[in-house]
């Protein structure tokens, strides 16, 4: 089956996309990468996206406002995903993250999510059946609703103790193959923070990490920062841009708030120390283990960032293109298994010795179909009932079966949905 994954992270810096062809070999679950782009959201519309997530309590506006975005950004990603298949080559399914909004965690526990992109614009632009709204069954069930990336990460990285991180926005990491079995949780923010303070010098994000690198690390603004409640809840637990909104590091520090390249210093080095210090660590007494840490995400392009993690890692650290999956496509990819998953009616949350690795009261079946039937090519893919096991290995091929894909590509912008 090829599957079309499409992921807009914490950041809504792009549309990432990325074509998979997905086979089942009795437990074994091979992943074909076949190719990824990132494409652009509509200027305007991504302003707004970050503002509603950035102020998700204060936000203008009313019902409309918000159902406007929902069809926008339903229409923004239908474009994406029409290019993406011509740029691509054809698919059987689409499965769409869409763009969350807003993660609602109310004493550590989360009630809801609400994920905006409407998916029925995506199937008038494609054709093509769509997987979507991929958090809530699990909320439903108790769980966090994220890191969904544990999945693939369990799947894929398991025969080896490893600490696979995300940096995106937030950062997450799941821990595989350890005496803990596996382990996830969002760890604090990644690019979220640097993000804000570069927008308020005019800029999308700290390029090439130059900023920090020109500062030095404010011990004293630093240890604030550090003393966040957050980074001491166990895993698995969750965050977002609601905590960690583009006014957290001011409502803070004040006045207190170092500026210029220190600012950038020193939230580099809050994401490396809250990142590294869920990997080795102690919990209960049981040694985690670690013995690589697998990264991924945007902040893989931030070698000030890259490095700290390195000191501080105490094991190797490689991205996860040195094992075949591009580390700017990874969680296109992980949408791509997290669809194929939900159509064969098979769990898309990993169930440890603790239960479901989200805290969930037992693993749900994730995403919603539309429309509500299969049809076309999926039908001929499809087995006539759900596999008689679940895969327990997912292996990534070595090589792509078409011409390789640069990991952030040149594309045309999509066009203002509007």
């Amino acid at each position: 089956m090829r599957v079309l994954g499409v992921m807009s992270g914490t950041s809504v810096d792009a549309i990432d996309v990325a074509l998979a062809r997905l086979t089942l070999r009795g437990v074994e679950l091979t992943l074909e990468p076949l190719g990824h782009r990132e494409l652009r959201w509509p200027a305007p519309l991504q302003r707004r996206l970050l503002e509603v997530g950035a102020n998700p309590t204060e936000a203008t506006g009313g019902v409309a406002d918000w159902c406007r975005l929902h069809a926008e950004a339903g229409q923004a990603l239908g474009v994406a995903c029409a290019q993406a298949l011509q740029l691509l080559g054809p698919a059987d399914l689409v499965a769409c993250h869409g763009q969350t909004l807003y993660h609602l965690v109310e004493d550590g526990q989360v009630t809801g999510t609400l994920q905006v992109g409407a998916p029925a614009y995506v199937h008038a632009a494609t054709g093509l059946p769509v997987v979507a709204d991929l958090r809530t069954a699990d909320v439903a069930s108790g769980g966090q609703g994220a890191p969904l990336a544990s999945t693939l990460d369990a799947l894929w990285l398991g025969d080896v103790p490893s600490a696979v991180v995300n940096l995106g926005g937030i950062a997450n990491v799941t821990l595989v193959g350890t005496p803990e079995g596996v382990l996830t949780g969002d760890t604090g923010p990644a690019n979220a923070l640097l993000d804000a303070a570069a927008a308020e010098l005019g800029l999308s994000c700290d390029d090439g990490g130059r900023l920090a690198a020109a500062g030095e690390v404010d011990d004293v603004a630093l240890a604030v920062l550090l003393a966040d409640p957050y980074y001491a809840r166990p895993l698995p637990k969750t965050t977002g841009r609601d905590h960690f909104h583009a006014g957290y590091v001011r409502a803070l520090l004040g006045d207190a708030a170092p500026n210029g390249p220190d600012l950038f210093a020193t939230l580099t080095e809050l994401t490396a120390r809250t990142v590294t210090a869920a990997l080795g660590g102690v919990e209960g007494g049981v040694e985690r283990g670690v013995e690589r840490v697998v990264v991924s995400g945007g902040g893989v392009r931030n070698p000030v960032l890259l490095a700290r993690i390195r000191e501080l890692a105490g094991v190797p650290v490689l991205t996860s293109d040195a094992l075949g999956l591009p580390a700017a496509a990874k969680e296109a990819y992980l949408m791509a298994l997290l669809g194929w998953l939900g159509v064969h009616g098979l769990p898309g949350i990993v169930t440890s010795r603790r239960g479901p690795v989200t805290g969930a009261r037992h693993a749900a079946v994730l995403g919603s179909l539309t429309p509500p039937y299969v049809t076309g090519g999926l039908a001929a893919v499809l087995p006539a009932s759900r596999p008689s096991a679940a895969p327990r290995r997912l292996v990534v091929a070595a090589t792509p079966l078409v011409a390789a894909t640069p990991p952030v590509a040149a594309t045309p912008p999509v066009e203002d949905a509007r």
